[in-house]
């Protein structure tokens, strides 16, 4: 619990959020964090996380950070706190149906793609333009885009990913100045993990996702 305790303040003291990936930990897991009054507890497959939020206390905040696919916003949507991996207009038409059916507004992050891998998920920069300037998106009243969530690449070269993150914290920047003005809620930059959130955090992050640096790995 040291190293949770020390990442947290360190966290905290740069007026950010923790989200604590609890991924393939049991519920003995993320009940012990709780006790310790952690809320915020991010999942990336949905019948994963379905089984711990029947399992758990209601007052949990989920967050989803994997790829959601349509036909699964049906599951989480009476419940999800923030859903970080939205790259689509379609998606976002998804969760809003959704979200009306249950009578709530879903919060969700606009994915970028930052990385050079092309395994990551993501919208480009021209895309995410383009999705925000669509006239369908302005009916979609039952969900609110809160900020923008990005991995950045898997590798040593702390300049790459650095260059990364500022890229992002720059759009970030351009599209709450263009869209979000007025927006309070469009406040959420989340990227960071456990390799690379100290870098995250020196170019803006308000959130990491922080796993196996503080639980260990799967």
């Amino acid at each position: 619990m040291d190293i949770y305790r020390k990442i947290l303040n360190e966290i905290k003291q740069r007026h950010a959020a923790l989200v604590l990936v609890t991924k393939t930990k049991g519920i003995d897991v993320i009940s012990e964090f709780y006790n310790m009054g952690h809320r915020d507890f991010g999942e990336n497959k949905v019948q994963e996380l379905m089984s711990k939020y029947e399992a758990l206390p209601k007052d949990i905040s989920w967050h989803f950070i994997g790829h959601l696919q349509k036909n699964k916003v049906k599951y989480i949507s009476p419940f999800i706190s923030l859903i970080h991996s939205v790259d689509s207009i379609e998606l976002i038409s998804e969760i809003n149906e959704r979200a009306l059916k249950n009578n709530r507004t879903i919060d969700i992050l606009l994915e970028i793609k930052i990385a050079a891998e092309q395994t990551k998920y993501g919208l480009s920069m021209d895309n995410c333009l383009d999705l925000l300037e669509n006239p369908l998106l302005k009916t979609l009243k039952n969900v609110r885009i809160c900020g923008l969530m990005g991995m950045a690449t898997y590798t040593d070269a702390i300049e790459t990913v650095s260059d990364e993150f500022h890229n992002l914290k720059i759009f970030f920047d351009h599209l709450k100045n263009k869209y979000f003005s007025d927006q309070e809620s469009f406040s959420e930059l989340s990227m960071g993990m456990s390799g690379d959130y100290h870098l995250a955090l020196d170019e803006g992050s308000t959130m990491v996702r922080i796993g196996s640096l503080i639980l260990g790995e799967r």
